[in-house]
């Protein structure tokens, strides 16, 4: 992303934060040797997005089309800064490992208004469904 790029508009430069709206993303993970970090997200993106920008490994074999639950995840805190989730996610959801009333999938986990934090599984030894 162009994050700190500048772009010219009638002789003034604007800065690309105050056009597009850019929160922030806190991502922990259950395996040990993986530290928290915070991420910028773009309004519109998804966590499975940021994650694939970033060399982050959240599996995702359907490519990231609601099409299975391998990049299941748990959102922690801004479950209300996310776009509602549908039947469809919901029906693969139910098909996760471990699933929790705080799951979503990273390919639908799209911000809307604000800053929000997820928990991503262990992804070792990830069998997929």
């Amino acid at each position: 992303m162009l994050f700190l790029c500048l772009i010219k508009q009638k002789r003034h430069f604007v800065d690309l934060y105050t056009i597009m709206k850019i929160f922030n993303l806190t991502i922990n993970f259950e395996e040990k040797d993986h530290s928290s970090i915070v991420l910028p997200i773009a309004e519109g993106e998804s966590v499975l997005d940021v994650c694939m920008e970033n060399g982050i490994e959240l599996q995702h074999n359907c490519g990231g089309v609601c099409g299975c639950s391998t990049c299941h995840l748990y959102v922690n805190k801004g479950m209300e800064f996310l776009q509602d989730i549908s039947d469809k996610e919901e029906d693969f959801i139910d098909r996760a490992v471990n699933p929790r009333i705080n799951s979503r999938l990273g390919c639908q986990c799209i911000t809307t208004t604000g800053d929000f934090e997820v928990l991503i599984p262990d992804q070792s030894g990830f069998m997929g469904h």
